[in-house]
Parts: structure tokens; sequence; C-alpha cells
């Protein structure tokens, strides 16, 4: 990059203005981007297996299981989706266990963009009950979940959602922008995308980053990458579209939950975590719960700082749940499909 790029004011992003100071450019960005420590990937391998062993009392475990369930974007992002689809999932969301109506409700339903109506035609009266907790909608966007797409076309996507009720917009960074070094371009589109955010009221929907973990082939990049989606006003650090193997894993969980650790320490905010595709059993939910917990702290533990996103999680937290109660497992024909 020459040196006049390297000198450009970037886009206006509070957090980063009051970090980095007035001087916002590709150059000191990248300074603070590379100034960061390395990983010992070794030591976070292994604390990251030993969180992984730790068990619950069983009398906690109908606590952790309700817990998990809160923390739920029961999500469906597939070409075949399809508007009764979205409206079995919102069902879903609203009474996970027909057969149990204390069973929690999850966070979120997410979806695509243009199932965004759908979702919210769905959710209809329910949406904001305050006694059964709120399940909001989510969006992904900006192309997901490649990516690959100009930045007019982004907005575009992201202002859709918004304008037609999206709560919470999931985009994803441009990852052969962030690999080859134009950390200024990933940095300017989330600062872009978080104003295309704002609703006709001024309020925001909660952005989260999806960096996409299993494309940055390194934790380093994974810790760079997750302090450039704060800087540039991430609510929420995402591991994965869920498209792309490996999606989550507890190290990279882990890692940027130190992140956003440390970013609470130096400024008070706090920042959530979302780890997203592959996790499918309550155990291994669990395994995250714990690391959450011991890392950033159990305060972290609720809908607007931890998500779990999945689309088969539920179903066997809830045969999970409901051997707690009856003293044996139920068969799969106990949980719906969606």
């Amino acid at each position: 990059m020459d040196a006049t790029k390297q000198g450009a004011a970037l886009a206006p992003a509070e957090r980063a203005v009051r970090l980095l100071g007035g001087d916002l450019t590709e150059r000191s960005l990248r300074l603070h981007l590379e100034g960061l420590s390395g990983v010992d990937a070794v030591g976070l391998e292994q604390r990251a297996a030993g969180l992984g062993t730790r068990s619950i009392k069983t009398s906690s475990k109908a606590w952790a299981l309700d817990k998990i369930i809160e923390l739920i974007d029961l999500t469906t992002l597939e070409g075949a989706d399809t508007p009764g689809k979205v409206r079995s999932l919102v069902a879903k969301a609203l009474t996970p266990d027909p057969s149990d109506l204390s069973t929690p409700r999850v966070a979120a339903v997410c979806v695509y963009g243009d199932m965004v109506p759908d979702a919210v035609a769905a959710l209809g009266a329910a949406h904001g009950d305050p006694d059964l907790g709120q399940v909001s909608v989510a969006a992904v966007a900006t192309a997901f979940p490649s990516g690959r797409a100009s930045l007019r076309v982004k907005l575009a996507d992201t202002a859709d959602a918004v304008a037609n009720g999206a709560d919470e917009i999931d985009m994803v960074i441009d990852r052969g922008a962030f690999l080859s070094g134009r950390y200024g371009k990933v940095f300017e589109e989330i600062v872009a995308v978080k104003q295309a955010c704002r609703r006709d009221d001024g309020s925001f929907a909660h952005l989260k980053v999806i960096l996409e973990t299993g494309e940055l082939t390194t934790y380093d990049n994974v810790r760079r990458a997750s302090w450039l989606a704060i800087l540039a006003g991430g609510d929420f650090i995402k591991t994965s579209t869920g498209k792309v193997s490996p999606a989550a894993t507890l190290p990279v969980t882990l890692l940027m939950l130190e992140v956003v650790r440390d970013w609470h320490r130096l400024t008070g905010e706090r920042i959530g975590v979302k780890p997203a595709g592959g996790i499918r059993t309550s155990k291994d939910a669990i395994k995250y719960l714990v690391t959450v917990a011991e890392t950033a702290g159990e305060q972290w533990l609720q809908p607007h700082l931890f998500r779990f996103g999945a689309s088969s999680l539920l179903n066997d937290v809830l045969l999970q749940r409901q051997k707690l109660t009856s003293g044996r497992y139920s068969g799969p024909d106990y949980v719906t499909i969606d």
C-alpha cells in the first residue's frame, strides 16, 4: 500500500478514535493490530481442552439446559427456505416444547433477509411478550456467506433487512481483504454497515460481525480480526457462517472471549460473542457455558452478550431436559424437526 493510502483518514468510528486517537488512518490501525501480542497456540488449546473437561453438578444441569435454550439463535439459512419453514421455526422458537410450557424461549430466529417479513409476521403480538421472553429476528446480510459483493450491495442488503423489521444483523467481513492486509477496507465496511443498521427512530439494530474463523487460518488473525470488528463498532463478534469447515471451535471461541474480556477491562464496555456452526449437543454447549463463565465472567451468560448459532442444538437440549423430568430418554419423535 502506498504512503498516501497509509496516511489517509479512515471512516470515523467512536471506539477506534477513542482508543487510537484522532489520527485514525490505515497506518495507525495497522500498527495497533500488528502490535497485538502473538497467540500462544499450545497454551490456548491446552486451556480450552481443560475447560472442556469441566463437569457441572447434576443439580445445576437443569439450569444449564434452560440457559442454553435462552442463548440460542435458532437458524435456517438454506436456499430452499420457504415462508412455511420460517413460520415453523418461529413457532418452535416461541414454544420449544409444547409438552412443557415452562421451557424458555430462544433468543432469536436467524434467517435470510428476504425471510425477515415472514419471521416478523409469525412472531406477531408475542414478539415482545415480557413474561415469556422476547424472541428477536436476526438477518444475515452483506452477501452472506461469501461477502463477495460491492459495498453498495452490502449496504442495501442490510438496510432492507432493517427496514423489514430485523432486530439484529449478522454481517460477514471481506476475508480476502483482511488476509491481504487491507485492514482499512474491512474496517470501513463494518463502519458503513453499522450506519446502515440505523432505524427510522434513530436506534440501531444490533450488529454481529462474522469473522469466518475457519478461513482466517491462524489464531493471530482471529485475534486481529476480533479487535478490528470491535473497533469498527460491532456489538458482537461471531465465529462463523456455518458454511465453512471448521466452524466454531472451543479454542477459537476462548480466544474471542479473551478479546472481549480485555476490551472490557480497557474500556468498561461489554461486547458479545457468538460461536456458530457445529455445536449440536447439550454436552458440547455446556463446555461453552463453562468457558464463558471462566474467561469473560458469568455476566456474559445472557442473550445480549452470548449466543449459540445453531439449527439442531435445540432438539438435543430438549431431549436432555425431558430426561431430567421423566427419568428416561425420549425418542427423536418427541421433538419437532424444524
